[in-house]
């Protein structure tokens, strides 16, 4: 299989990668959603050899975790995984110089990796969920947190070789109308690769390197074959899956909305979620890095746990249990909730005290308990609740982790007190009765009232004269004393 999967990048041309990606595109359960993944060690270890993936086939999760375990058990245990944004193998058929015109290849570190590696392993078609896991997975696998770097760090960084690590490196990507940026950005990408291995070597200390992309940057010509007229059968295309998309979305809008995140206290609800979407990003590197987390809290086969919710008469906690999101392995989404009596008002509130992030020992805090409330028998619900744009989610102070954090929610209602049933009660929205719309229609009509007032006054000020000339009479005098 490895040495199969190796001449991708060696010698063989490059129509074996072409018909690799067409025929996994030819896969009856095949989508253009997958991404290629590259190992190989510095070592030169063979490794276990697995049943080869079959033409079309698309390794999915598990199946990856059976591949990096069988090489991390006999191979280094210090792993450098080099991260893309978006990767296929359109991107190494198109600049991998494989036709033959090798001086234009914008791999040459890579291939040279390759070269010195004896069974490198490399899979034309992972489903990119599975990609997007890796380091989730090689973090369960080694036992160790992911860190990431750049090449300068690595340089001051004095490596082990007993001691396991996971080295992650994040590389960029460009796929806009200008093919030479996205063939410049590669070309950049591979000198960084061949930075890091360099350091590597020069330190002595043997690796295990992964190359991937978090998801797919082509779209993927799909191909279905029908029955047509008189049994004949006719070839359809659809780009990048849309079509499939389209179809499935229309089914759920069909099916209706989706049932929100409910905890319930002895057989009780007392508090429900809901929202359309839902993201965090990171900075890192001076770049944003978002995870969509609606898949997994939200629609048909989400369950996610809410292990260490609780609730009573005047507190409400929510709290939701991810694994590997961003790198971190476990990641807590926490949503803090009080009630109280006001006596300005003479009702009780409740209120959104705090968005809190919990992952690997660290707690990033958002106050929301200014801008999210609503009357304690009512849930409340806004269109956009973030912390980045018009935030209602503020960091709780100026040293807060939260500076380093986006959290963001589309369509997003919540309560947490006086539920009755699964369902929410009314819900008070955060748009107040003067929005901007309603504000520039005063000020407009405001302005034309305005205007036509100041011309009824000027037309209410002009005079009639008091004498006409007649041509058939005397001309007037008018003297000029007058």
């Amino acid at each position: 299989m490895a040495s199969s999967g190796s001449v991708v990048l060696r010698s063989i041309p490059a129509v074996y990668a072409v018909l690799l990606a067409l025929s996994a595109s030819l896969h009856p359960g095949g989508c253009s959603e997958q991404v290629p993944l590259i190992m190989w060690s510095s070592e030169g270890i063979f490794w276990p050899q697995a049943s080869p993936p079959t033409a079309g086939h698309i390794v999915g999760q598990q199946q990856l975790t059976s591949y990096l375990q069988k090489a991390l058990d006999v191979g280094p245990r210090n792993v450098v995984l080099f991260l893309q944004d978006k990767m296929s193998m359109e991107d190494f058929t198109k600049y991998g110089g494989v036709f033959g015109n090798k001086q234009d290849s914008v791999f040459p570190s890579l291939e040279g990796a390759l070269r010195a590696a004896v069974s490198p392993l490399v899979l034309p078609a992972v489903s990119w969920p599975a990609s997007n896991a890796v380091i989730s997975q090689l973090q369960d696998q080694l036992e160790t947190s992911a860190l990431y770097m750049d090449p300068e760090t690595l340089s001051q960084l004095r490596l082990n070789a007993s001691s396991p690590a996971l080295l992650v490196f994040r590389l960029p990507y460009s796929a806009g109308a200008d093919l030479m940026s996205t063939k410049d950005i590669l070309s950049e990408n591979d000198a960084v690769m061949g930075q890091v291995l360099n350091i590597m070597k020069t330190q002595s200390v043997p690796y295990t390197a992964l190359y991937t992309g978090l998801q797919p940057s082509r779209e993927v010509v799909s191909f279905s074959v029908e029955a047509g007229p008189g049994g004949g059968r006719s070839l359809l295309q659809a780009r990048g899956g849309y079509r499939e998309r389209e179809r499935q979305s229309r089914i759920r809008e069909r099916a209706g909305v989706y049932r929100p995140v409910e905890f319930k206290e002895e057989e009780k609800t007392c508090i429900l979620l809901w929202a359309k979407g839902l993201s965090v990003s990171i900075l890192r590197g001076g770049r944003w890095e978002e995870h969509d987390l609606t898949p997994s809290t939200f629609g048909e086969g989400a369950n996610v746990p809410i292990n260490g919710s609780s609730c009573d008469k005047n507190k409400a906690r929510l709290v939701l249990n991810y694994k590997g999101v961003l790198g971190h392995r476990n990641f807590k989404l926490i949503f803090a909730m009080s009630q109280r009596h006001y006596k300005v008002s003479s009702r009780r509130w409740f209120t959104l005290d705090s968005v809190e992030l919990e992952y690997d020992g660290t707690k990033a805090t958002f106050n929301g308990s200014r801008e999210i409330y609503a009357p304690a028998e009512y849930s409340f619900r806004c269109q956009s609740v973030t912390s980045d744009r018009w935030p209602l989610l503020v960091p709780r102070s100026a040293k807060d982790p939260a500076n380093q954090w986006k959290v963001s929610f589309e369509d997003f209602q919540i309560q947490g007190f006086n539920l009755s049933g699964s369902e929410f009660s009314y819900a008070s929205d955060c748009a107040g009765f003067f929005s901007a719309g309603i504000w520039m229609g005063l000020m407009t009509s405001l302005l034309m009232v305005l205007v036509l007032t100041y011309g009824l006054h000027m037309i209410m000020q002009l005079n009639t004269m008091d004498r006409f000339d007649d041509p058939k009479g005397p001309a007037i005098s008018v003297p000029q004393t007058e």
